[in-house]
């Protein structure tokens, strides 16, 4: 009987001597058989079916009215972990609803999936990686092994290699070919490479070296490139060229370009290269065909994905910003979560609750998108960063198995810094027609506030994000509004908020490198979760290939050679427009 019709045949026992009588004893194992064997449809077992029927008795209940019978519900509904509170008491949920949410998990076999991920399973299936960026951040003395082998050596000779080149950029000791100390840190990358680096440094700006200033290169539009480079100049500017393989189209576009720009201020030479380029990369022959040496490259592995690098050595420009002491702290806050997400019990697991909450509301409330709201200006560039980290890893519609997915899967990310959100699309998150669940996330300490220079910003920045959750969820009844309005009974349906729109708060002590690291790994943790009820992989990016491949053909057509296939009749007609007016200027 073949493996196949034995599990087809339910036959577990046989299945199983198979497996140890087959001649190539790793080839299959016994305690992989979970991992051959489809899973059941998640929407088909018992506790997504009691959710449903949840659903429906809660559909209609307010959660005013929630409030209203239970004085203990912001105490029952909150959970502390280090510097980060989370209230998530403004939820359209009851302690049955967690209780049947976290059923669910179980369900899914999220315990066992938690166990694969740390250990270093191949939990990537479709790429056959692991997904191992805690690793990354492991700030304990534990092994962690992969494939037989212990990265941990690894990781700690390259963070050395970081920590060396840092005290030297930072000091001024290492200089470019002038003379010059360096001044302006350019990092030339797409993706995580670039999203990463550049939302940490924004994020922990009173942290920077008072000498050095951040630049970022990702668009392969050269606008983005040529407003670097009007800002820099060659003499005392390094370049770091972040890129696992080295021929990601748009980052080696820029860094050859930016090379060719370096090769052409005064007195330059291909020998100074080394001077002002370092990489970050698996490709270490591609590198040296650069001309970038071996000293100058920074390695990380296969089993770091790209939204999950800036633990790696993706971190350099983050390491040069603030200084190898405060990345340490970066990856020991990340570690910390790690090992609350890892330890303990679903009940009060913040990753697992945040993300079992986002299930309730994506398969059961049919929301379509999920709001990140920053109230810090330094954390401006998170929600674009939590975007790639959640659509590129749970924006799937086939399951592990290959089935298409009968539910919902991963949600619209979007947002903007507090308050400047409130006046551009608060308007629909409070009186528009969809219901959009948000995250509130705020310091309650400001680096700004002791000044005086700043008077009051920061308690007024607090007041507004508390005061728009309490509006979300509270609304405002029409019979309120009749008491303010009552000569004017044609402004109540305008000024009437329903409420019963859903938040979680998080509320951080202050923005330090640390309760970043704590931060960025609670939302990873909070996607895969996800990933593992939706029974989706969250590390492959397979969608982004296609429009990698196509653009490479139509890239050779739009320089003059023969098409390679023919396209429809659009892309036949904009290739064509194109073609027909360059040729006219």
């Amino acid at each position: 009987m073949s493996l196949v019709s034995a599990l087809s045949n339910n036959n577990i026992r046989t299945s199983i001597v198979i497996l140890h009588t087959t001649q190539d004893p790793n080839r299959f194992r016994p305690d992989r058989l979970r991992n051959l064997m489809p899973k059941p449809r998640i929407s088909q077992t018992r506790p997504w079916k009691d959710l449903r029927a949840h659903f429906d008795e809660m559909s209609a209940v307010h959660m005013r009215d929630l409030f209203a019978s239970d004085k203990k519900r912001a105490e029952r509904f909150a959970l502390s972990q280090g510097e980060i509170l989370l209230d998530y008491s403004k939820n359209r949920i009851t302690e049955q609803t967690l209780e049947l949410l976290i059923t669910l998990a179980r369900e899914a076999g999220l315990n066992q999936s938690i166990k694969d991920m740390f250990s270093g399973e191949k939990i990537n299936r479709s790429e056959g990686r692991a997904a191992l960026h805690t690793a990354l951040r492991n700030t304990r003395e534990d092994a962690v092994m992969f494939e037989g082998e212990d990265v941990m050596p690894g990781i700690h000779k390259v963070l050395e290699q970081m920590d060396a080149f840092c005290q030297k950029v930072r000091s001024g000791e290492w200089s470019g070919y002038t003379g010059k100390p360096i001044k302006h840190i350019i990092n030339i990358g797409i993706g995580g490479s670039d999203l990463g680096p550049q939302m940490v440094i924004h994020a922990l700006k009173p942290y920077w070296a008072d000498t050095l200033t951040p630049h970022f290169i990702a668009n392969i539009d050269a606008a983005d490139m040529q407003a670097t480079l009007a800002a820099i100049d060659p003499e005392s500017s390094l370049f770091i060229i972040a890129s696992k393989t080295f021929t990601s189209t748009e980052t080696m576009a820029n860094a050859l370009a930016v090379r060719e720009w370096f090769l052409e201020a005064p007195g330059a030479q291909k020998h100074d290269i080394q001077k002002h380029f370092v990489a970050v990369s698996c490709a270490a022959d591609k590198v040296a065909k650069f001309g970038i040496s071996d000293e100058n490259m920074f390695e990380f592995w296969d089993w770091v994905g790209g939204r999950y690098s800036l633990w790696s050595a993706i971190g350099l420009p983050i390491a040069l910003m603030i200084g190898m002491d405060s990345f340490r702290d970066l990856l020991a806050g990340a570690h910390q979560m790690d090992r609350h997400f890892h330890d303990a019990p679903f009940e009060q697991n913040m990753p697992v609750i945040m993300a079992m909450l986002g299930v309730w509301y994506r398969d059961f409330f049919d929301t379509s998108s999920y709001a990140i709201l920053p109230y810090d200006h330094n954390l401006r560039k998170l929600p674009a960063y939590l975007q790639q980290g959640d659509m590129e890893s749970n924006g799937k519609s086939v399951t592990l198995d290959g089935e298409p997915v009968d539910y919902h899967t991963g949600p619209i990310i979007w947002g903007a810094a507090g308050a400047n959100g409130q006046h551009a699309f608060y308007q629909l998150i409070h009186q528009g027609t969809q219901l959009i669940p948000a995250d509130f996330i705020a310091p309650v300490e400001s680096f700004y506030f002791a000044s005086s220079k700043y008077g009051d910003h920061h308690t007024v920045l607090l007041s507004n994000c508390i005061a728009q959750s309490q509006a979300l969820m509270y609304g405002r009844e029409p019979r309120h509004v009749e008491q303010e309005f009552v000569d004017q009974p044609e402004l109540i349906p305008h000024r009437s908020f329903a409420g019963n729109r859903p938040s979680n708060t998080l509320l951080i002590d202050k923005i330090t490198p640390h309760n970043l690291g704590a931060l960025i790994a609670l939302y990873e943790h909070k996607t895969f979760v996800q990933g593992v009820i939706w029974n989706i992989n969250s590390f492959d990016q397979w969608g982004v290939e296609l429009g990698k491949r196509l653009s490479t053909e139509i890239e050779k057509e739009l320089e003059g050679e023969r098409a390679l296939r023919k396209h429809d009749a659009s892309t036949e007609a904009l290739v064509q427009h194109v073609l027909d007016r360059q040729e006219q200027d």
